[in-house]
């Protein structure tokens, strides 16, 4: 685990794993997560030979907050400035949720700097129709704003984790978010309320996967599909019984697929060629 100090204020915490192996993949969290919420996609990307950079965004985990808005934009721009700064000219990216909007961004960005994207419960504008879902929204802004972190993690991890057998991986989640910085937590949530890439997204042309949690409670499965249909030759792959969390919820299925689509998109291979899954065959299992 390493910091680097991208300018006054602003360190950013990251974990550099396998970093002798190639290509690099960028790992993008969700909102309130770390860079360990990653930790069980780490063994499969490094046994297939990947780099794996799974940063902090600025403002969660042990990155600092240095003050003012905090948004998809601006954590964007870290990440170009942290691949910079390790001399790393492309990577492929995986984002979740949050993850997901800033790889969108990155993209948009840097277009060259982005080789494939995998774009997991996440959208380029949110904007639900049910009022469930922004009566969530609302409560969980207020929470942060008038009872603190450890409240709002209580109050989402049991949104994202509702199954009693899910107890250890809803404590695991809480512990992530009670480490981000308030002020930044707050302001990047009012940020999502102005999000609105649907009308640049479909500009992009690297492969991109959109990975979709068949029960997601947080972000509506119908964004996901408006999402997919609007980038071009974009797949999308569903996996039942899963939610939000779906990384975590389903990680072999998960894992599966993204590695299917990592090998489709750069020059590793699985060396047992009777054990490859193409993406294509995910899709139309």
């Amino acid at each position: 685990m390493s910091n680097i100090d991208l300018k006054s204020g602003l360190t950013i915490h990251y974990s550099d794993l396998n970093p002798n192996g190639n290509p690099v993949v960028l790992l993008l969290h969700g909102l309130g997560a770390t860079g360990e919420s990653w930790q069980m996609q780490f063994p499969a990307l490094i046994d297939a030979g990947f780099r794996i950079l799974a940063p902090d965004m600025r403002g969660f985990g042990k990155s600092t907050y240095p003050g003012g808005s905090n948004n998809s934009q601006l954590m964007a721009k870290d990440m170009v400035a942290l691949l910079e700064n390790l001399a790393i000219r492309s990577t492929q990216v995986i984002g979740i949720s949050m993850g997901g909007t800033i790889a969108l961004q990155l993209i948009l960005d840097q277009p060259s700097m982005i080789d494939s994207l995998v774009l997991t419960n996440t959208f380029a504008k949110l904007r639900p129709q049910k009022f469930s879902l922004w009566f969530f929204y609302a409560v969980r802004l207020a929470l942060v704003h008038i009872f603190g972190m450890t409240k709002q993690a209580d109050f989402v991890a049991r949104r994202l984790f509702p199954d009693p057998k899910q107890a250890q991986l809803r404590e695991a989640f809480k512990a992530q978010v009670i480490q981000a910085n308030p002020s930044g937590y707050r302001s990047t949530m009012r940020s999502y309320t102005r999000f609105d890439l649907s009308n640049q997204v479909n500009s992009i042309r690297v492969p991109t996967l959109i990975i979709t949690g068949e029960r997601d409670s947080v972000v509506p499965p119908e964004v996901q599909i408006e999402l997919a249909n609007q980038i071009p030759d974009a797949k999308h792959v569903f996996i039942p019984d899963a939610g939000h969390a779906v990384s975590v919820e389903q990680p072999e299925e998960f894992n599966q697929i993204i590695l299917a689509f990592l090998r489709a998109n750069t020059n590793l291979m699985d060396p047992d060629e009777t054990k490859f899954t193409t993406i294509e065959e995910i899709i139309h299992a």
